[in-house]
């Protein structure tokens, strides 16, 4: 059971998301390692390094916006099992979404935090 990965959520119109992509990619020196429309929710997202950007409209990023942080990992259900025993709290359980499966957890200092676990992890989204 590992953290590969902890990204920075970004919240921004849909109109700004391939400026922001673009001007990070420039700054970092990377391309953008993942990019996906997640129709179901009127989202498109796309990660650059440890940034993950999320757009939408105001109405349809609205449900996500308390989330502060996004865990990736190597097994979501071994975080299941062993977030509530050191205090979180399992605000949704694992679920399926269109990069593998993800469950959105309430640490005791309250932070929300989304757990990922991607169907093909890429190298680089491993932590020293």
């Amino acid at each position: 059971m590992k953290i590969l990965n902890i990204l920075a959520r970004r919240y921004l119109p849909l109109e700004g998301l391939d400026e922001a992509v673009a001007f990070h990619e420039a700054l970092v020196g990377q391309p953008a390692r993942l990019r996906f429309d997640y129709p179901e929710y009127d989202l498109r997202l796309a990660q650059v390094a440890s940034i993950l950007f999320i757009a939408g409209t105001e109405q349809s990023l609205k449900p996500f916006t308390a989330t502060h942080l996004t865990f990736l990992v190597d097994d979501i259900d071994a975080f299941a099992a062993h977030l509530p025993v050191v205090g979180a709290t399992i605000l949704e359980a694992p679920k399926p979404v269109p990069t593998g499966r993800n469950m959105l957890v309430l640490h005791p200092d309250q932070t929300r935090v989304e757990y990922v676990e991607h169907r093909d992890k890429h190298p680089a989204d491993v932590l020293p």
